[in-house]
């Protein structure tokens, strides 16, 4: 055991800067993939992330003025209560008009501790500035997205004689908002309430009850029925609708980062593996020597495992701790993400899983080549009776006749001349390089949808509509903007056969001036009675490009050809668009042609256009009449991309450094035993030096153009998959600029030449006896 400890402690001087990678790759993949799980759960789960910030309650009663809901709050399973609330319905819209929505106003004088409204635009009530005579309302998330309201608008509601104005507007974990099935929440000061003129029918009061247990819902919702009486109770909402409500889609980011986290680990294991190979050829005659002291083939193979998995340990330890404690403090949403997933129950198992499977990834990566280390035979003279390379190859005999300096010539030869061995090697460093270009592919993508919106199907910038406005005017002021290009449009819901669910069927342009729509496979809508559809669309119908499709609107035909397919990324790619003309060619309700009119305009702006400037000039010169919105970007969702592939990038170099040094150690060492051979050749420390670091060289240039190559192809592949997957469709990914690629081939292979220069230029000044152990 003293031997072993020893010889541990000796290994960790010769190879310090080898460990001390490895065991920062380690924690790099660790962050990565507990990052990863945060994120998964804080994006695929948005309902989740909003019920734990909040305190949420897993049952909301809804009952009639005057029933003592408070007595609910006692109920033994019960842990806090929010509310209850007294509430009024009222009918609510923008004002002058708009889009309307029920809304059930709840008054409250402060913010509730239990199921706390998440404030997200503006602010929350403030008793001295919104009891004036403009008063306040915060809206529900779901409802002010539904009648288009922001901080600051006018909100006309029935039962009240002056208009509330919108001060913020925040998410919550109840059932949201759905147009004539479940209202609204609108949160008032009861002075506000108070001055109501609703019927008394229309006035009730709703409690929050968080629970000790969430699977006592069913059986306290009977008990709130029993103590307060069916006919009191006029709604009932719970937990598990919500979140069946509210489930989300957006795990992009999440899987980018457990792509990478699981490649990276795949690579470290490779970059392990390949270490633990290079340092059992290395010492041959070390592990002999312990084999003829008395070591065990056993003891030799537990020796070299529990060195790198102690490694691996230390590792996932570092990793394991920046993540608990500096993960929360990250900008952005992975801070929040982090700092959320802390409080969830997976929190408390998770973390050991994923820590636990990476140190028993890395060290089923070390069995193999450990229990190599164990058969090393004790007496290493049959080694160094093993053939050497023979005679050079018809190619080198004549780079040398060529005049191509001797250095890169036997460089060249000494980087291939062992098939398996180079090849292992070249694999072991391309894995890394293709990582990095994936990650650089899924930048590129990023960008792309910031810089050319237009090729991945957002040619418009914003959308104006008007309720109030006829539309001869609507068309009078957007052609008094000189920077924009406005197409008309209407969106309707559609049924097809065989399908409970609807589509978007859109009518977007004319026929003589059609919207420009980023079309990636067929053409675009040219003539009556043509469409393009998304990849979704195609997916739910099993249709083609080519095909044509029948669906109904309020029960009206509509049948289209699909002659194209565009890149939607709105409504998971389930989207049909046409012109105009076609959509209301199709009703057929009316006996006579009309002029089609469009429900909004669709804005393309010219390139360099502020949207804000525009959206602003355009409610200025409507006088607040004309409802001017900006198109929602994904990119605005995928921004961490960027600073996730930068750190993917970092812990990336970290592994491709480690590997590096195993191939400059095994270069040096293999080179080593031709250097009686090269000095008697002729050729000066100085040239042997040349040798060794364009071996390296030529094996780091040959795994950068593999792992660059397949990189690029893998990264289109996964984009796409995951265009196809979420409805967008593929087309969407953009490669590296060839510039950035090249940069990174000449970096990979400037680094492994400056670190092998030093080991090189040692060992070639090295004074080597003509022995038989100079060469084993």
């Amino acid at each position: 055991m003293r031997a072993a400890a020893r010889w541990t402690r000796a290994h960790l001087r010769a190879h310090r800067p080898a460990a001390v990678l490895i065991v920062l790759a380690t924690a790099g993949i660790t962050i990565s993939l507990l990052l990863a799980t945060a994120l998964f759960a804080y994006a695929t789960d948005p309902w989740q992330r909003v019920f734990t910030q909040s305190s949420g309650a897993h049952v909301w009663i809804h009952t009639q003025a005057g029933t003592p809901t408070g007595s609910l709050a006692a109920l033994d399973e019960v842990r806090a209560a929010s509310g209850p609330f007294p509430t009024v319905r009222a009918t609510a819209s923008l004002q002058p008009g708009g889009a309307r929505a029920t809304l059930e106003l709840r008054g409250t004088s402060r913010r509730p501790a239990t199921a706390a409204p998440q404030v997200v635009a503006g602010r929350w009530l403030d008793e001295r500035a919104d009891a004036g005579s403009t008063r306040g309302i915060v809206l529900d998330a779901s409802v002010a997205h539904a009648i288009w309201a922001k901080p600051g608008d006018s909100l006309a509601l029935s039962g009240f004689t002056a208009p509330l104005r919108v001060v913020g507007i925040a998410d919550s974990a109840e059932v949201p908002f759905r147009a004539g099935e479940t209202p609204g929440v609108g949160w008032v000061l009861p002075r506000t309430l108070a001055a109501s003129g609703a019927g008394q029918d229309q006035h009730g009061r709703t409690i929050g009850l968080r629970l000790g247990n969430p699977a006592d819902t069913d059986y306290v919702v009977q008990r709130a029925v029993t103590r307060l009486g069916a006919d009191q109770i006029t709604d009932v909402s719970t937990w598990r609708q919500a979140r069946a409500d509210a489930a989300g889609n957006n795990s992009l980011l999440a899987r980018l980062l457990g792509l990478f986290g699981l490649g990276a680990l795949f690579a470290a294991a490779l970059a392990v593996g390949g270490a633990i190979s290079s340092r059992i050829r290395g010492h041959l005659r070390d592990i002999s020597v312990l084999k003829a002291i008395g070591f065990t083939p056993g003891q030799v193979v537990r020796m070299f495992l529990a060195l790198h998995l102690g490694f691996a340990l230390l590792g996932v330890t570092l990793g394991a701790l920046v993540t608990q404690f500096l993960g929360p403090l990250a900008p952005g949403r992975i801070g929040d993400a982090t700092a959320v997933w802390r409080q969830l129950p997976e929190h408390t198992w998770l973390p050991l899983a994923i820590c636990g499977g990476v140190v028993a990834f890395i060290g089923s990566a070390t069995c193999l080549t450990a229990w190599r280390a164990g058969r090393v035979p004790p007496v290493p003279v049959a080694r160094a009776a093993a053939p050497t390379a023979g005679r050079p190859s018809a190619l080198t005999r004549r780079a040398l006749g060529l005049k191509i300096p001797p250095a890169l010539v036997l460089g060249w030869r000494g980087a291939f001349h062992r098939p398996l061995r180079s090849s292992a090697a070249v694999a072991r460093l391309a894995v890394p390089l293709l990582l990095i270009t994936i990650a650089l592919g899924a930048w590129t993508t990023v960008d792309r949808f910031t810089a050319r919106p237009e090729s991945v199907g957002l040619a418009a910038a914003l959308t104006a509509r008007s309720d109030t406005l006829d539309d001869p005017a609507v068309r009078q002021l957007l052609a008094g903007q000189h920077r924009l290009t406005a197409y008309p449009g209407a969106e309707v819901q559609a049924l097809v056969p065989g399908q409970t669910g609807t589509i978007t069927l859109r009518g977007l342009g004319t026929l003589a001036r059609p919207y420009p729509l980023a079309v990636a496979e067929g053409h675009a809508a040219r003539g009556p009675d043509e469409a393009v559809a998304g990849q979704g669309l195609l997916e739910l119908l099993d249709a083609h490009v080519g095909d044509w499709v029948r669906m109904t609107v309020a029960g009206r035909p509509h049948v289209l050809h699909i002659v194209g397919r565009s890149i939607e990324t709105a409504d998971a790619g389930r989207v049909i668009s046409t012109t105009l003309d076609t959509l209301r060619d199709g009703d057929t309700a009316t006996p006579t042609p009309q002029p089609p009119r469009p429900d909004f305009y669709n804005l393309v702006l010219h390139h360099g256009t502020d949207p804000a400037a525009v959206r602003d000039a355009l409610t200025k010169a409507s006088g607040g009449r004309l409802e001017v919105r900006q198109v929602p970007n994904p990119a605005d969702q995928l921004s961490p991309v960027r600073a996730v592939a930068a750190g993917l990038i970092a812990v990336l170099t970290l592994i491709g450094l480690a590997e590096l040094a195993t191939t400059v150690g095994a270069t040096v060492r293999d080179r080593g035993r031709d250097l009686l051979a090269l000095r008697a050749v002729g050729l000066t420390p100085r040239q042997i030096t040349a040798v060794i670091v364009s071996a390296t060289a030529f094996v780091t240039l040959a795994a950068a153009l593999a792992g660059t190559v397949l990189g690029v192809l893998a990264s289109r592949w996964l984009i796409d998959l995951q265009g196809a997957a979420s409805g967008w469709g593929t087309g969407i990914a953009q490669r590296p600029a060839f510039g950035v690629l090249a940069l990174v081939i000449a970096l990979a292979v400037t680094v492994s030449a400056a670190a092998s220069a030093l080991p090189a230029a040692r060992a070639a000044r090295r004074r080597l006896a003509d022995s038989p152990s100079a060469v084993l």
